[in-house]
């Protein structure tokens, strides 16, 4: 098959950018979407010219860092998966497809399609960690915990902050991934001690870098890889709120 793709080119994060367009032949439809980009990489390397920059890594849906705006989507035209999991069989022989980096203002671009997510390190740094104390392991059956917390905890935590649900979001709102991170810690024993403290220093990170406020339209889970419940931002509302009213903070 034949595609044509108009990527986003910029050098960095100080200069201009714009679409660029580029056409790939042959392209068989079994390719993931970040081979069929090392295969334009490789061409525009044969001809002298830089190649596209563009996050991956495990390119097995589990580190988040194929961050692509694949025509108008976060992650491309499929459900729940990374760009890194997209197929070429998602697109037709003559397709178009636009490439584009996360539009937000805490994701500023570094270069081309990579853009700076650091801002989710320090909202996780603020709060997003339990206390530990020295010594040999508890047994974890001494410990009971709900099945259905359990359940819940690990649907919250598969969020692989990647940044889907920012790009999703048309105030850029950073609320799943943030309500992701304090839902699992908060449904579980061992995140009780800085249950309150956590969640007021994680939203006030997540302010200070510049995120928008929640919409309300689901788009943020409806676009998430890993289909993380609106119902984690409800959790993290009840929780903020009732740390605002029982805490000195």
């Amino acid at each position: 098959m034949k595609i044509h793709l108009k990527i986003w080119r910029q050098q960095n994060r100080n200069t201009p950018g714009k679409l660029v367009d580029y056409s790939l032949d042959n392209i068989i439809p079994e390719l993931s979407f970040l081979e069929m980009l090392d295969i334009l990489n490789e061409e525009l390397l044969k001809k002298g010219q830089e190649p596209v920059a563009f996050d991956h890594d495990c390119r097995e849906g589990i580190c988040g860092m194929c961050s692509l705006y694949i025509n108008g989507r976060p992650h491309g035209p499929d459900e729940g998966v990374t760009a890194c999991q997209l197929h070429m069989r998602n697109f037709k022989d003559g397709d178009t497809i636009y490439i584009e980096p996360w539009r937000a203002k805490a994701f500023p671009v570094l270069k081309d399609l990579i853009v700076d997510r650091s801002a989710f390190d320090r909202i996780i740094q603020a709060g997003g960690y339990i206390s530990v104390n020295t010594g040999s392991a508890p047994d974890a059956n001494t410990i009971p915990i709900s099945n259905n917390n359990v359940k819940v905890a690990f649907e919250a935590a598969d969020c692989i902050g990647c940044g889907a649900c920012v790009a999703a979001c048309k105030n850029a709102s950073a609320m799943l991934f943030v309500a992701a991170k304090v839902s699992h810690l908060a449904l579980l024993p061992q995140g009780q001690v800085e249950k309150q403290l956590r969640v007021e220093k994680m939203v006030a990170q997540m302010d200070k870098e510049g995120f928008g406020s929640c919409t309300n339209t689901g788009a943020c889970s409806y676009e998430c890889p890993k289909k993380i419940s609106l119902s984690h931002i409800a959790r993290l509302n009840r929780e903020y709120l009732s740390a605002k009213l029982t805490s000195n903070n």
